[in-house]
Parts: structure tokens; sequence; C-alpha cells
């Protein structure tokens, strides 16, 4: 009987919050693809804690640190580095500001173009609305690092978008 209600829980939980995640996850990793099996991967890794992460209290938060630990760790596999170059590329001619409609568009793209830490720091403050020390909570850093991370990140993003060097995948 217990484990009946237990199983309930979780379905009426991952229900309810699996499109929010996939969402999020999309912003971390640019493909609805990949989006879906980390969700996956993170439902079932919460699946495997749920007993424990129920009682303790606030599971969408647990479920959000799973995510952003998750992908982080899937990139860090990968061995995705920024490898240096001896020319700078060529900039694209000067383009005029985005209209508005194609702003989320540009937005996204440009974040596609930041490493993952960058990425999880800026979708954890800015899409989620966490505080910083939620954010350093849910990945393992310093206050001092979420902050230096996010004035980094929206730096980054900020030139990205003023030199034009964002491609805005319409796929």
């Amino acid at each position: 009987m217990r484990e009946a209600a237990r199983e309930r829980e979780f379905r009426e939980f991952a229900e309810a919050r699996q499109r929010p995640l996939r969402r999020s996850a999309y912003l971390l990793c640019g493909d609805w693809h990949e989006a879906q099996d980390l969700t996956q991967t993170t439902l079932m890794k919460l699946y495997a804690a749920w007993s424990r992460v129920r009682r303790d209290g606030n599971v969408e938060a647990y479920a959000r640190t799973i995510l952003i630990r998750t992908f982080i760790d899937q990139h860090r596999r990968r061995g995705m580095r920024e490898d240096p170059v001896e020319e700078l590329p060529e900039l694209p001619a000067a383009r005029a500001p985005a209209p508005a409609p194609e702003l989320r568009l540009v937005m996204q793209a440009a974040l596609m173009n930041l490493p993952p830490r960058y990425r999880a720091v800026l979708v954890l403050r800015f899409w989620e609305d966490w505080s910083v020390e939620q954010t350093a909570h849910a990945l393992h850093v310093s206050p001092g690092t979420v902050r230096s991370q996010s004035a980094r990140g929206l730096s980054r993003l900020r030139r990205l978008i003023e030199r034009g060097a964002v491609e805005v995948n319409r796929a």
C-alpha cells in the first residue's frame, strides 16, 4: 500500500513538472531531443531518491539541481572545450538590431554560445528566477562565484549580440 502511494506521488509530480523541466533543459542544451533525454535522466535520478527527497522537503529545487548537475556532467564528459585559434574569424557586416519577435531566438542562440557553467548560472538566476544563494547551493559553488559568473555570462551575451555573432537556428 505504501509503495503504491509513493509511486502515485512521484507520477503526479513528474506529470506536473515534466514540461517546465524540459523547457529549462532546452535552454541549457539548445536541442529538444537532448532536452528530453536530460529531463528523463533527471526524473530517473529523482525517482531513485524519491523517498528521501519527499521527506526532506523542496522536491522542485532538488529536481532542478539534478537537471543542472546532469547537464554540466554530460558536457564535462564530452570534453566540450573551447579551442584557441591563431586568427580570429572575420566579423559579419554590421546588422540592424533584431526585430522584437526575433529577440527570443537571438537570446537563445547567444545562450548556446556560452560555456555550460555560465549557461547553468544564467538559466537558474534569470529564467528560473532563483536567488544567488539558491543557485550557489544547486551548483555547489559560493555565492560570489554565482555573482561573478552571472556578470561574465551576461557580458559575453551582450558582446555576442552586439557583434552580430549569433546565428539563429529556425529549424
